[in-house]
């Protein structure tokens, strides 16, 4: 089972030292595309005292308070390699994550000037930019540097059996609470819906929060809901609407919209959430007013910070309870978001000097496991040494390894429009503007015309 090799492999990798796993085997996810390839053929470098400066620009989204760690730790990468590089000086450009994702990246790509480094979204946005022929190759890169067989998937950044981009790191997604209200009122981790709405409404009668939810950026929305519609109409369910195969409106699909209107509607979710930017989620579960928040794997730093965090000592994180679907047990993960790199470069020997002594300093076993160690970020590569591992670290991957599978998000597989159109359809459930039969009903004409034009 596809999903099923991706948890099992991630979690066995990072736990092969024996905290909790032994004797796990899996291999790299291969993938399969237009595009130029890069030459790696070695080339004669200028000498430190004749090099002529240049400068490339590396695009990277490390820009929040609650990820400086992440930026030092890019910032040593920059230096090693220009020290490496003769002349070379990288200029870091930080813009917000989805900035760059839906808006300034895709107008660079659409003018043909990226950066000749920058975030990269798998799935989608690669292939659209393969077919455009924006993203460098990287596969011979990779041969030379020895790192082909290192990654435990580059499936979401594979056209056509040539790779294009690399994941910066694994990522699952779940539901994370607080063990400590959770215990001082009664409640154990439920494992059904009506678990769930039981609990819920235990902790709204306690005046908690039932689930913390920050709603301005509605793609924070779509965790959960992606999750939700993935269990009632299963893990394929996304890739067969596309295909046509599927509708969104069809009852399968409508049953997890409806109870999400339910928690909408009981007043589960975060007072005033359409106003608030992301990191008001993490805030209010991280000052202990909330018992839930569904939420990615990334989010493990901020939530049990010490210095930040009133809850560190008391988070849990468990698979979103099952809805009595075909796809109950499954989570979403993969490796989606990392580094591309400007198809420019194979013509400029030195910019491409630069771009592979990128890689070479950045996916390594030094810098993987600092990132797994100091922020809790799930391993592109495979490591041979994970000692030291955070216990929610721990906690996430024995919940992951325990799911049925994987599922990639929605927004790897579905069109610009599908998503726009779905994100602004959950902000008006959320605010009582809609219903889930005509939020459905207007997204399947979106991807009716959406799949017209692709």
């Amino acid at each position: 089972m596809r999903g099923k090799r991706l948890v099992w492999t991630l979690a066995c990798g990072v736990l092969a030292s024996g905290m909790l796993l032994a004797g796990c085997g899996g291999k790299s996810s291969g993938g399969e595309s237009g595009g130029a390839q890069a030459s790696v053929q070695p080339s004669a470098q200028p000498s430190a005292e004749k090099a002529e400066p240049f400068t490339i620009t590396l695009r990277h989204t490390q820009i929040k308070d609650t990820q400086k760690k992440r930026l030092a730790m890019l910032q040593d990468v920059v230096k090693a390699t220009e020290n490496e590089v003769p002349g070379l000086k990288i200029e870091l450009d930080g813009v917000e994550d989805k900035v760059n994702r839906f808006e300034k990246l895709r107008a660079e790509m659409a003018a043909g000037n990226p950066p000749q480094i920058f975030d990269l979204f798998g799935g989608t946005d690669t292939r659209d930019y393969v077919k455009a022929g924006r993203l460098l190759d990287v596969t011979p890169i990779l041969e030379e540097l020895g790192l082909k067989d290192k990654f435990y998937s580059l499936a979401e950044f594979t056209v056509d059996g040539k790779v294009y981009g690399l994941p910066m790191a694994g990522y699952v997604e779940g539901l994370y609470y607080n063990k400590k209200i959770f215990a001082d009122n009664g409640v154990q981790p439920p494992k059904t819906w009506d678990e769930l709405l039981k609990a819920a409404e235990t902790f709204k009668s306690k005046g908690i929060t039932p689930f913390a939810l920050a709603s301005k950026d509605a793609w924070v929305i779509n965790m959960m809901m992606n999750t939700m519609w993935v269990y009632t109409a299963g893990p394929t369910s996304v890739e067969d609407i596309v295909a046509g195969k599927k509708k969104w409106n069809d009852p399968d699909m409508l049953d997890a919209f409806k109870k999400y209107e339910t928690l909408v509607k009981k007043g589960y979710f975060q007072e005033g959430n359409l106003a608030l930017a992301y990191a008001e989620q993490q805030n209010k579960f991280a000052a202990g007013e909330a018992a839930m928040v569904f939420d990615g794997s990334w989010a493990n730093t901020p939530l049990t910070d010490p210095e930040k965090s009133k809850v560190a000592n008391d988070v849990g994180f468990m698979l979103f309870p099952a809805l009595g679907g075909p796809g109950d047990g499954y989570i979403n993960g993969g490796w989606s978001n990392g580094y591309g790199f400007s198809v420019k470069v194979k013509d400029n020997p030195r910019e491409l000097a630069a771009v592979k002594a990128f890689i070479k300093n950045m996916y390594n076993e030094q810098m993987q496991k600092r990132q797994l160690l100091e922020e809790g970020m799930l391993p592109a590569l495979k490591l041979s040494d994970t000692s030291g591992v955070k216990p929610i670290i721990a906690e996430i991957l024995s919940v992951s390894s325990a799911a049925k599978g994987t599922f990639p998000a929605f927004d790897s597989i579905v069109q610009p429009k599908v998503r726009e159109a779905l994100e602004r359809g959950m902000q008006e459930l959320l605010g009582g503007r809609t219903t889930p039969e005509k939020l459905l009903e207007n997204l399947q004409k979106v991807q009716e015309e959406a799949n017209r034009g692709s």
